[in-house]
């Protein structure tokens, strides 16, 4: 049994309150001996002590961030390989995204260890996070039209965009726009989220064909995200 990763986001002034399913989330990862990964000691341990959170898992906080993300990363990833669970938290706001972290949640999905995240408002900032997916630039095209000569000159654009490109649809067109990509010849990695923060969540990352074999005859909530064509 592998190891999960879990993204814990944290609110970006550091007097506010973490909600009451992500603190539990950390006590229980605290009373298990999972990993806990900071972006920097002093912030990370000021907001710890502040959620009221315990006090004896501050002296096992490893830290990852931008200065030592790749040499950390093949540690971590023994470790979840291991059957360990490790957290990773950022100074505020949502671990992995425009943040430390990308790096090391793509050697996740390469690995087959999920990733996941606590509670998180944002759905489409989520789901580039735990992607994976290189998001220094990218385009949200959100919803295609459902007339169908419009609609697909808009995917046949979308796929020659070099950055990465969120979409998103209502759940009874999913499988439409997964056999729209798959008869555009789809070259590029996919990212599929589905009921984030739910718990049917479900993800996937690779090539379209496999994404509809996985997702044959369903209806999800999703964000779906094509990788760069840089990558």
């Amino acid at each position: 049994m592998r190891g999960k990763l879990t993204l814990v986001p944290l609110p970006l002034y550091d007097q506010d309150p973490i909600c009451s399913k992500t603190k539990s989330t950390l006590e229980d990862a605290v009373n298990a001996n999972s990993i806990i990964l900071v972006e920097e000691l002093k912030p990370c341990r000021r907001r710890w002590i502040n959620y009221g959170l315990p006090r004896k898992a501050i002296d096992s906080f490893l830290i990852y961030n931008e200065h030592n993300q790749i040499k950390a990363s093949s540690e971590i990833i023994s470790f979840l390989k291991s059957g360990k669970d490790v957290l990773l938290m950022s100074d505020c706001g949502l671990p992995a995204f425009c943040d430390p972290g990308t790096h090391l949640i793509s050697l996740c999905h390469e690995n087959q260890i999920p990733v996941t995240a606590t509670p998180y408002a944002n759905s489409i900032s989520l789901a580039l996070a735990i992607s994976g997916i290189n998001h220094d630039r990218f385009l949200f095209a959100g919803f295609l039209s459902n007339k169908a000569e419009k609609r697909k000159k808009e995917l046949v654009k979308l796929i020659q965009e070099k950055d990465t490109v969120i979409l998103m649809d209502t759940p009874y067109r999913f499988n439409k726009l997964l056999a729209e990509l798959d008869q555009h010849n789809l070259k590029r990695e996919v990212f599929i989220a589905t009921d984030l923060n739910e718990p049917t969540e479900l993800c996937f990352k690779g090539h379209i064909k496999k994404a509809i074999e996985k997702f044959s005859n369903q209806k999800r909530k999703f964000i779906l995200i094509l990788g760069s064509n840089n990558e």
